[in-house]
């Protein structure tokens, strides 16, 4: 987004991508048939966001509704359309009230320490876990309380033809205004001083610019050295490293699998026109591609759970989707095997260019992104959707509103 904006007013822009594709933790794929997409990474616009739809409709991409049924199994019953956590007004009053920014943690120890509140306290727990990536013990209250009381849930929607439509219209406008994308090119090292950058890759490629704009995954910015993707500044941008490692960063691990039919339709009344499946099990979420008939179910696995299974197989997480998916629908693992067409197992938390999920925030976040959002001697830019200060936190949105406002930053320095 960034390289297109600047592309547009005549800048001379190069892209250096890490992978052999572009479009990052967006990554549209063709199902088995070869009759439909399947997004192994971002995949809904989660409301009627509009830096996004905006883009959509400026490349002529068409989008739909996505969303149908919530649909809870506890105690061996389907629930639908149920409020999602008992006690959740009580738990909004409380963060109303709240003076001071805490972890979610110290928050429920705090109010909901009682037994009275335990399936209150997991409940929360697992939402955060799951939906926002995050760990309890580092999630700020402010942050939740602002998405939370900000939610579409009504305005949800999917690109008819993948996300990576869109990142393919970005890069056909960046290189027919003279800009280039080089994949494969992943960068080891920044030598910088004001006005002047040079950034060598894993292949000893050296480029040159005034500017240089930094679009890496949060989790790549704090990773290890040794990690394949870790980025060395000389000289070093200290204030800046310690701001990147005060923002969340979570794991998430998807499992999707294709079936020879929507089995789940027929199972129980309550699942026909379902979105999203809640359980307690190992893999806790799924959804279908509803409003659409498809036979893709999707398991999702977020947060602290996921940090603590990354290291398993792709074989053994889809071990563990089917066993779930077993004692919910009550059909044998290898029942569930013999129906199964196509799976995949996108472990975002170990891929060497992504390293986690999205972003979340934690109470020095804020102070944090401040530091990070502004430049570094007008040369050393970051980017990325870890710091969007608006309540669509870890979002496709997010990102590109992060890309857009770097990209006005470097422009009305009128350079």
């Amino acid at each position: 987004m960034a390289a297109f904006k600047l592309s547009t007013k005549y800048k001379n822009v190069i892209v250096l991508e890490a992978r052999d594709r572009i479009g990052g933790r967006i990554h549209t794929i063709e199902n088995s048939r070869r009759d439909n997409i399947v997004e192994l990474g971002a995949e809904f616009v989660h409301g009627d966001l509009p830096v996004t739809l905006n883009l959509l409709k400026e490349a002529a991409i068409a989008y739909g509704p996505a969303g149908g049924a919530m649909v809870h199994y506890k105690d061996s019953r389907f629930t639908k359309d149920e409020h999602f956590i008992q006690g959740w007004d009580v738990l909004i009053k409380k963060l109303d009230e709240l003076k001071e920014d805490t972890t979610l943690y110290d928050f429920l120890q705090q109010y909901f320490h009682e037994d009275k509140y335990k399936a209150l306290r997991d409940s929360v727990i697992r939402f955060v876990s799951g939906y926002d990536t995050a760990d309890q013990r580092r999630a700020s209250c402010f942050s939740l309380r602002k998405e939370w009381e900000n939610e579409d849930d009504g305005a949800q929607h999917r690109v008819d033809t993948g996300y990576c439509t869109m990142i393919d219209y970005l890069a056909d406008k960046v290189q027919s205004g003279g800009g280039k994308i080089h994949l494969n090119s992943i960068v080891k090292q920044i030598d910088w001083k004001a006005g002047d950058v040079k950034v060598i890759t894993g292949n000893g490629i050296l480029y040159s610019a005034e500017k240089l704009v930094i679009a890496l995954p949060l989790g790549v910015l704090q990773a290890d050295k040794k990690e394949r993707a870790a980025v060395t500044f000389h000289p070093a941008i200290q204030e800046q490293s310690r701001a990147i490692n005060d923002i969340g960063f979570g794991a998430i691990i998807k499992i999707l699998l294709e079936f020879d039919a929507p089995f789940w339709e027929q199972y129980d009344d309550n699942l026909k026109g379902m979105a999203f499946l809640f359980s307690d099990e190992e893999i806790p979420t799924w959804w279908t591609q509803a409003p659409n008939h498809s036979p893709l179910l999707t398991g999702w696995l977020g947060g602290p759970p996921a940090a603590d299974k990354k290291d398993m197989t792709n074989e053994e997480l889809l071990q563990i989707a089917l066993i779930s998916l077993s004692h919910i629908f009550k059909l044998g693992v290898d029942e569930l095997k013999a129906k199964l067409t196509a799976w995949n197992v996108v472990n975002w938390t170990t891929d060497p260019f992504t390293l986690g999920s999205y972003s979340y925030d934690t109470v020095p976040s804020h102070r944090a992104k401040a530091i990070l959002n502004k430049p570094v001697e007008n040369t050393l830019f970051f980017a990325g959707e870890y710091l969007y200060e608006g309540a669509a936190i870890g979002t496709v949105e997010a990102a590109l509103s992060s890309g857009e406002a770097v990209a006005r930053m470097i422009l009305d320095q009128g350079i």
